[in-house]
């Protein structure tokens, strides 16, 4: 996998994360901050090549990419139960089925992390997982944040409520988020940027909650709805816990 971004390349050092071989563009005029990194991928030895612009474009396959790639293996998984099975307090899930813009998902990883989240879940099929794309929207917090695919929600839906885990789908005609006790164990189910939560995900979860409008409008953006209930829950849990 190719990543690219200054935060991404950052994150990925902090994160121990092997790279091959990292691209910085060919300038004489290279920022302090790229100074600096150039600095620390030559502290861990990472092999390091000086190209041009268009050399680098190509590489990252974005125009987006700060003047630094870099060629990692790919991305590493979570485990969703051993995730779960290390927990010291109540379990703080987001579920997205089948999400599919990676700005979408790449901003739900930043505020999931952001609100202290413990585990993101994606469907292995039909959403979007962890690409380039998705790293540099999440500023690089996908190294941090804990990520797991599982092949069939539903039956994870399942197994959270068997662990007392409290499953919410976020729907448009839910009771309203701020009337919702997010303090115990909780997991939050995000649909689809047209079609929503699937209906059999939607029937195994335990009820549903939406974000009332001052106007008439459509729903929100799902980065956007995902942001406003994680804080939310955030928020009352470090109430809870104060």
């Amino acid at each position: 996998m190719i990543i690219y971004g200054r935060n991404v390349v950052k994150e990925a050092i902090r994160a121990k994360i092997h790279m091959n071989k990292v691209y910085i563009i060919d300038s004489l005029n290279l920022s302090q901050e790229m100074k600096q990194i150039e600095n620390e991928l030559r502290h861990i030895k990472i092999s390091i090549e000086k190209v041009n612009e268009k050399r680098l474009e190509d590489i990252a396959h974005s125009k987006d990419h700060q003047g630094i790639a870099a060629k990692i293996k790919d991305y590493k998984y979570a485990d969703t139960f051993k995730v779960l099975d290390h927990l010291n307090h109540p379990p703080f899930v987001v579920i997205l089925d089948q999400v599919q813009d990676p700005h979408n998902v790449g901003a739900i990883v930043r505020s999931a992390y952001g609100a202290g989240v413990d585990l993101l879940i994606l469907p292995e099929h039909g959403g979007c997982l962890v690409t380039p794309a998705v790293l540099k929207t999440s500023a690089g917090y996908a190294f941090r944040m804990p990520i797991s695919i599982e092949t069939n929600l539903a039956r994870v839906v399942e197994e959270l409520k068997k662990r007392d885990v409290w499953v919410y789908t976020a729907t448009m005609n839910g009771k309203p988020y701020y009337e919702v006790d997010m303090t115990g164990p909780i997991a939050f189910v995000f649909g689809n940027e047209g079609r929503g939560v699937r209906r059999l995900v939607m029937k195994k979860s335990d009820d549903f909650l939406s974000i009332p409008m001052a106007r008439k409008m459509d729903s929100l953006n799902v980065s956007v709805s995902v942001a406003v209930i994680l804080f939310r829950a955030m928020e009352m849990r470090n109430n809870a816990n104060s």
